[in-house]
């Protein structure tokens, strides 16, 4: 099924005549006969009754007329959000990005650029708090961002939602989730992230304990290093792999699970008008 036979079928049936429907069109007749006939083929649907005097809608045709325009109508605004944002503003887009997200970037700029193909796109890596500054002054359009978004003046978007994983000393593997009380005893290390630390603190409250904050962790990488070399410690980790733990570490889920949500986030007041392509393209 293809766009250019549900746009003829809806001209025939709102002309129920093929010859003004070709005309309106600005096709030959036969070509607007051959496509609407071959739509039925291929849906096993009689949309239309024909005679040599009328051309009328049958039951079934009646409803797929309602859809039809459901869906053009759905191409054409598309159409028109992608214009918009090749006109805009230089045709650059300008995204916030987060950690851990290099798949999610992938599919959803692939997606951008079939559909947009002149739009240049910028991304930015930032802190949370950094990024949300930078949507509100208009340095970026647009920003990813994990965890609550509380700001009267944006909007955020909840697109997904990541498990939160748990990088403990080996000791402390539990294959069926570990128990927060049970890392009571180890300081906590996180990023530089206010939601995640609020969260984290209020989960092992709920469990139980006041958690002993450590150093935060500036760099993944270099953290991995340090706890696995006589610094014993845990962290939390967005998704379900972290890169080389390696012996000494082990990462795995909590019981029960925690998670966290994935937000695009635009200004309130004016989002951008490509929001609803953003969000099929990233969600």
């Amino acid at each position: 099924m293809e766009l250019r036979q549900l746009r003829y079928f809806v001209t025939v049936a709102e002309e129920l005549h093929f010859g003004r429907a070709a005309e309106r069109l600005n096709i030959v007749q036969p070509a607007v006969s051959q496509q609407v006939a071959r739509l039925e083929r291929e849906l096993g649907l009689k949309l239309l009754d024909r005679s040599s005097r009328h051309v009328r809608l049958t039951g079934d045709g009646d409803r797929m007329l309602r859809e039809a325009r459901t869906i053009l109508a759905a191409a054409d605004r598309a159409t028109e959000v992608a214009a918009e944002l090749v006109a805009g503003q230089a045709g650059v887009l300008r995204i916030g990005t987060a950690q851990g997200l290099r798949e999610r970037l992938e599919r959803g700029l692939s997606i951008l650029r079939e559909r947009t193909p002149g739009i240049e796109i910028k991304l930015s890596s930032r802190a949370a708090a950094e990024h949300l500054e930078a949507v509100r002054t208009g340095e970026l359009d647009v920003a990813f961002v994990r965890g609550e978004v509380a700001a009267a003046d944006l909007r955020a978007v909840e697109l997904w939602r990541d498990p939160l994983s748990v990088l403990v000393p080996s000791a402390y593997r539990a294959d069926d989730g570990v128990k927060l009380i049970d890392l009571a005893d180890l300081p906590l290390r996180l990023p530089p992230d206010p939601w995640l630390l609020e969260h984290l603190v209020g989960a092992c409250r709920d469990a139980g304990f006041e958690p002993v904050l450590g150093r935060p962790v500036d760099n993944l990488e270099d953290a991995i290093v340090e706890m696995s070399t006589g610094a014993p410690a845990w962290t939390v980790v967005h998704g379900t792999s972290c890169g080389s733990a390696e012996g000494a570490l082990w990462m795995g889920q909590f019981a029960p699970p925690l998670s966290a949500p994935g937000n695009l986030v635009v200004p309130a007041a004016q989002p951008p008008d490509c929001l609803d392509l953003l969000v099929s393209a990233f969600g």
